[in-house]
């Protein structure tokens, strides 16, 4: 039996911390560890052209799909005050390749930073002043573009270009007002198509698109208002009619810390669903770093804490693992590290399934650019290298017992910075959590990103001269704003009796003033017109979500069925029909029920159909009902209600 078990350590870490899962963590849990959190949501804007230039908005290239390739490196310069950024030279340490595939129809040289940019997209910047007013903010007298450094390579110039539109908005919840911060317009970056050791992709068509910001101040206080608040800025931006929907349209920022902690960056979330994990996960990863803090610092003091490393010679240690086979016969090299007083430490609770090693593995992955796995320690929850190693390990550092050790194994020249980079995140150890930004995964765990950008990554863009919004323009564009806002329209649909498990389909696809139109002008009961989009009509649309669909057509073939007095029973496979065939007109769908068109044929089928006989030997009146009201449906559904269909067969069976 092992002397120290490092599942048995990350257990019992888990509970010394007072980790809950979600479902069964209350504000009580939230409160007791200070969660805080906020949001930045960012929305495409459905534009003909991009924002800085005349190309097209929304029209993508596939992975084979383009015309040049561009190779280019990061190099960070000094700022006016003589400092380099802290992303910069993180950047810049990982050796990064950047290469952009660019399609002739989607880019120009505005694109790739040899141009200047052409003025602002003044559609674009109208939709944004409208989703300002509707999110009750006040708007700018005057545009500033900025540049906001984005040094991922994302952005070819290495900044985007932004501006504020509106300040100080608020945001109703269902128990509480959220204030928002700023609404701004801003460029969207590439989008990556792989990161794999040295060498980052990127294709451009997305890039340059108009997208908006918006900011919650962080008065979040658990992940489900967090995900509420997502939703509500959401619905808001649809509201309007004017933005882009689907995969990578929306994306958030997630903003997450705990008392004593820091600001924290979730970056790119594309689903809201993933964020209540995401967010609840990563307050307790802090809270654990905070735990690991003050046991390291018990130990020893930062400016005492001295690692030491040594190159391992395979051919003394037998090693199992495939993947350290394989680093050794592509010729890597293998290191060891001691880690003084860092014993327990090491499988210490961090995330669920991720002990504390992981930040070191993630870092490694990111800065280093060695591809996962990288790295083992004599604290794996797997066991990835024996014991016996690390013992032996252990004794060539002559280690002391509070000690742990590391085993990496990477190219030559990338040995230097992995050596770094496990003694730059040693070091922060003592100080509780980094500031970084971090990637969601859909586990609702996270890993490290990159280094957290500085307040000042923001300055005027001398290119852009400023643009002044007269009232007179502000006023105009206000009249745009739905009459009916967000949460207006949610007692709306209480009213009509709507349930409420179709709110979120209703407002996900802005169908709010259709549902309205149509009992408006048609005059049909709304909770009936909810009810049907947001149940049947939502399972049809995503069982034929690859077949496009108008949702104009909806309110068209109401109206047809009430000029033709066909009754609303056709409508589910009325509906079928249309998704299969999308440009047949409404006449042609019919279901063949619909051919009796007076009760006087209704009658009389129902009176043929009873002098019908089913094969049973025993059959009761309620199978008899049940028989021939099923025949019925079938081919009268659509004649007449069916409380009229239910009546006439019950006149004909003599039934009450």
């Amino acid at each position: 039996m092992k002397a120290f078990d490092p599942t048995q350590n990350y257990e019992k870490s888990r509970q010394k911390i007072g980790y809950v899962n979600r479902k069964e963590a209350t504000q009580k849990d939230y409160d007791r560890i200070g969660y805080k959190s906020g949001l930045e949501v960012h929305q495409q804007l459905l534009t003909e052209k991009k924002l800085f230039c005349r190309c097209p908005a929304g029209r993508y290239q596939k992975a084979d799909e383009y015309d040049a390739e561009i190779i280019r490196h990061m190099r960070p310069t000094l700022s006016e005050m003589g400092e380099y950024d802290g992303t910069a030279l993180m950047e810049f340490r990982t050796r990064k390749e950047i290469v952009y595939h660019i399609a002739n129809p989607t880019a120009c040289t505005y694109e790739v930073d040899d141009t200047p940019p052409f003025f602002i997209d003044n559609q674009a910047l109208e939709i944004a002043i409208e989703a300002a007013l509707a999110s009750k903010m006040s708007i700018v007298g005057e545009v500033h573009i900025t540049r906001k450094q984005y040094l991922d390579g994302s952005i070819p110039t290495g900044f985007q270009r932004t501006a504020i539109i509106g300040i100080e908005g608020e945001l109703p919840l269902k128990h509480k007002t959220v204030k928002l911060i700023q609404m701004s317009l801003e460029e969207d970056a590439c989008r990556e198509v792989s990161d794999i050791g040295h060498r980052r992709v990127y294709r451009t068509d997305r890039l340059g698109m108009p997208l908006i910001e918006t900011v919650t101040y962080p008065e979040l206080m658990n992940p489900e208002e967090l995900r509420e608040a997502c939703n509500a800025i959401r619905f808001l931006n649809r509201s309007l009619g004017k933005v882009r929907t689907g995969i990578g349209a929306g994306r958030e920022d997630v903003n997450v810390s705990c008392t004593g902690g820091t600001r924290i960056e979730i970056k790119g979330v594309a689903h809201t669903k993933w964020i209540p994990e995401l967010a609840h996960n990563e307050c307790y990863r802090q809270w654990a770093l905070l735990a690991i803090r003050d046991e390291l610092n018990r130990r020893c003091k930062k400016d005492e804490w001295k690692m030491q490393s040594m190159k391992l010679n395979p051919k003394d240690l037998k090693f199992y693992f495939t993947p350290i086979q394989d680093a050794i016969a592509r010729g890597e090299q293998l290191y060891a590290v001691n880690m003084p007083h860092f014993a327990g430490l090491l499988s210490h609770f961090t995330q669920p399934g991720k002990p504390f090693y992981d930040e070191f593995a993630g870092r490694l992955k990111v800065i280093a650019c060695i591809e996962r796995p990288n790295m083992a320690t004599s604290e794996d929850l797997d066991d990835v290298v024996s014991d016996s190693v690390f013992a032996k390990v252990a004794k060539m550092f002559n280690a002391a017992d509070d000690d742990a050790q590391i085993i990496f194994w990477a190219p030559d020249a990338d040995v230097a910075m992995a050596l770094d980079v496990i003694e730059e995140r040693a070091l922060m150890t003592f100080d509780g959590v980094p500031q970084e930004t971090r990637k969601g995964l859909p586990d609702g765990t996270t890993i490290f990103e990159r280094v957290l950008p500085g307040a000042d990554r923001m300055y005027p863009d001398t290119d852009s001269a400023p643009i002044p919004l007269d009232n007179a323009r502000i006023e105009e564009i206000r009249k745009n704003v739905p009459a009916m806002d967000v949460p207006a329209r949610y007692q709306q649909l209480q009213q009509w009796g709507v349930p409420e498990d179709c709110y979120f389909y209703l407002f996900t696809h802005n169908l709010f003033p259709l549902i309205q139109r149509i009992v408006n002008e048609l005059k049909i009961d709304g909770k009936y017109v909810g009810t049907f989009m947001g149940q049947r009509f939502k399972h049809l649309h995503g069982k034929y979500r690859q077949v496009p669909f108008a949702f104009d057509r909806v309110y068209d073939m109401f109206a047809f069925l009430q000029k033709e007095k066909i009754d609303f029973a056709v409508v589910n496979a009325l509906v079928e029909k249309m998704f299969a065939e999308p440009e047949a007109e409404f006449s042609a769908l019919l279901p063949a029920s619909c051919n009796c068109k007076t009760l006087a044929m209704v009658k009389e089928l129902a009176s043929c159909l009873a002098t019908f006989k089913p094969n049973r030997k025993r059959t009761n009146d309620n199978d008899k009902f049940n028989y021939l009201m099923g025949q019925m449906r079938r081919r009268c559904e659509g004649a007449a209600p069916i409380a009229e269909l239910t009546k006439v067969v019950k006149t004909t069976l003599h039934v009450k």
